[in-house]
This record gives C-alpha cells, sequence and structure tokens, in this order.
C-alpha cells in the first residue's frame, strides 16, 4: 500500500469517531476525497458522500460506515469514578484493564476501566458493563464533572499497528477500514471512464441503529448499493468452523449469500473476481445481513443491494486485526465490476 494511502488510512483509525459522533472523522474524509470527487455532498444525519458522473441515470451506492463502537457516561460518582453504558457491540470481557479516551464536553482526558486485583480476589464469573467503572484520576464528583458531563462518550485509548507489514491492528477496523476502502474507490474510478454515476459514503450510526444508511439511500434514490464492511474471520484458535463458517485472512474479499442480497449484483462481482483471477470467500446472511444493507434495501422503492466484507479478527476488540492485501483487493474488486458496468444492466433476478 501507497505511504499516502497508508497514511489516511491510520489518520482515519486513530481519530475518535463513536456512534453519534463522527463529525471530526466525516471532515477528515472529506478533505481527503475532496481533489479527485466531481461533487461532495452531506446530510442531516452527518454521512461524507463523494460523487462522480451525477448525470448518470445508473446510480450506484457504495457505504462504508465510519463509526465505532464506544462508552457511554451514565453516572459520575461521589468519589468521581465514570460509569457507562456501551454504544454499539461492547464486549466487557475485553474491557477489563483498557486505557480509555473520555470525549468530554470540556475536554478530553485519560482514564482507566478499572478491575479488582487479582490479590482481593479479582473478578469472578459473569459480569457486565455495570460492574466495571473509569478511573480519570479525579478525586471527586465535583471535579470530574468539571470535565465530563452524562452522555459524554469514551474509546479505547489504543493506536493502529502493523503486524509482520502484513496485518493492521487496533480498535475500530469496524469499519473505518470500510470508509477507507470506498474513498478509495472513487479515488481509483475518478482516473477512468465510467458509464455510471458513483457515490461513496462515509456513514454514521451503524453501530447503534443505521440511520446513516437510511439517510444516504433514501436521498440518493440508487439503482443499486454495496454495503462495504467486515465480517468474522475464523483462522484463529477456539472458533468452531463447523458453526462459523471457514473465513480467512488474506484469502480474498467475502461476499453475502442469502434473502436480502441480490443474485444479480452477486453475479457482477464474481465477474469481476474471475476477470482479475482473484478469490473471494463466502458468508451467509440469509435473513439480515446486520449492516447498512438493511437500511439502504428498504428505503424508497426498494433498492438491490449487496454486501462486500473485508475478514477481521477479534470483531468488537481493542485489536481487531485484518489484511493490507485483503483491504487492496477488496478495492480492485468493486472498482473492476463499476468499470465494466454499462449503465444498461437489469438488477430483475426475473429478467435475463
Amino acid at each position: 500500500m501507497e505511504q499516502n494511502r497508508q497514511d489516511f488510512l491510520l489518520e482515519l483509525l486513530k481519530t475518535p469517531s463513536p456512534s453519534s459522533m463522527e463529525m471530526e472523522i466525516q471532515k477528515k474524509w472529506i478533505d481527503y476525497v475532496k481533489p479527485f470527487a466531481d461533487e461532495i455532498m452531506t446530510d442531516n444525519a452527518g454521512n461524507a458522500i463523494g460523487v462522480l458522473n451525477k448525470d448518470a441515470d445508473f446510480k450506484i451506492l457504495l457505504a462504508g460506515h465510519c463509526d465505532e463502537i464506544a462508552l457511554v457516561i451514565n453516572r459520575i460518582d461521589e468519589q468521581g469514578f465514570l460509569h457507562f453504558d456501551k454504544m454499539g457491540g461492547i464486549n466487557p470481557k475485553a474491557a477489563v484493564g483498557m486505557k480509555v479516551t473520555v470525549l468530554g464536553f470540556n475536554e478530553t482526558v485519560t482514564g482507566v476501566i478499572g478491575v479488582n486485583a487479582q490479590h482481593h480476589g479479582g473478578i469472578k464469573g459473569d459480569f457486565d458493563l455495570e460492574d466495571l467503572f473509569i478511573d480519570c484520576g479525579a478525586k471527586s464528583k465535583e471535579e470530574m464533572e468539571k470535565y465530563v458531563q452524562i452522555g459524554d462518550l469514551a474509546v479505547y485509548k489504543r493506536e493502529p499497528e502493523f503486524l509482520m507489514d502484513r496485518y493492521i491492528t487496533g480498535r475500530g477496523l469496524d469499519n473505518r477500514t470500510g470508509a477507507f476502502i470506498v474513498a478509495e474507490v472513487l479515488r481509483r474510478l475518478s482516473e477512468k471512464q465510467i458509464n455510471v454515476g458513483v457515490y461513496a459514503a462515509s456513514t454514521v450510526n451503524e453501530e447503534t441503529n443505521m440511520g446513516g444508511a437510511y439517510f444516504a439511500a433514501a436521498g440518493i434514490e440508487p439503482t443499486m448499493a454495496i454495503a462495504c464492511d467486515v465480517t468474522f474471520s475464523t483462522d484463529y484458535p477456539s472458533v468452531n468452523k463447523n458453526k462459523h463458517g471457514d473465513i480467512r485472512l488474506e484469502k480474498g474479499p467475502v461476499l453475502a449469500k442469502g434473502a436480502p442480497i441480490n443474485i444479480k449484483i452477486n453475479k457482477l462481482l464474481e465477474q469481476a473476481a474471475r476477470s482479475l483471477n482473484m478469490n473471494v470467500q463466502y458468508e451467509l446472511t440469509t435473513r439480515n445481513t446486520g449492516t447498512d444493507a438493511d437500511r439502504m434495501r428498504l428505503t424508497g422503492r426498494g433498492v438491490p443491494v449487496s454486501l462486500v466484507s473485508l475478514p477481521l479478527r477479534y470483531m468488537h476488540a481493542p485489536v481487531e486485526t485484518a489484511s493490507i492485501k485483503d483491504i487492496d483487493e477488496e478495492i480492485d474488486l468493486i472498482v473492476k465490476m463499476i468499470e465494466d458496468l454499462t449503465g444498461k444492466e437489469s438488477l430483475n433476478p426475473l429478467e435475463d
């Protein structure tokens, strides 16, 4: 991956972007995309959308959500400790002992998620977020309230790193990698002659309500939409592959199969993969996908959708891990598929 692209990816991963507080990362995304987009659109949900070939009748929406899971402060006790609930799918066991950045209303402060010392019995059995707390070093509620108020958010204090120059690890790869991918697809397509309109959206709120995807699709009314998200890699110890499937890093992008997915879009993606001599993997999404695709599909008169996912280890942990090769291949795949579109394709599965 070229240095400027790597720098952009790292900048996205370093920027706190909890669901409902994505403004800072969206401004950085816009700054990167603006030089090669024909137009930048925003909306009242907070989506950032780069556009190419806006006058085309056939419109494809690419959605990669930029928000990450977070902690939301729900109580400050008399000693100044912060108690919290989850903003998205927080795993309590992964939170124990972590450093956090508290995005206070008045100032950003560092804290640690306290844990009972093993000498005092440690943490026993099952526990939930309500059993944990954040220690920012305050001596009282009054002191802590100078920096933080109820409803402020916190994210894990974790910088992205590379493993063996092959993988990237950190917090919130779900799904700042998707926001990166749709931006890079747009950049690559800006250098080509294309027959369709392309709307690359860095969407908000996917981890909590998927409202950003709804706003984007309802506003654009695309001919088709592709969600670019992550999925569960199962190539590490203790995972039951019989139950969860066999998805591996460096084995290619993952296409979804199931009731929500438009078969003809998948065929276009598979054709592009064959042209590139690229491997793809498959996951099952029988009822719904759990991604932006679900909300985009049900806007307007209905939008044909597909889902292209990046294999990801350790979902919603502070050490999510993905392959740089898989990121690049997903970009190549989507660019090739869009480049090959004539704008005359029918996505009706009952039509030849």
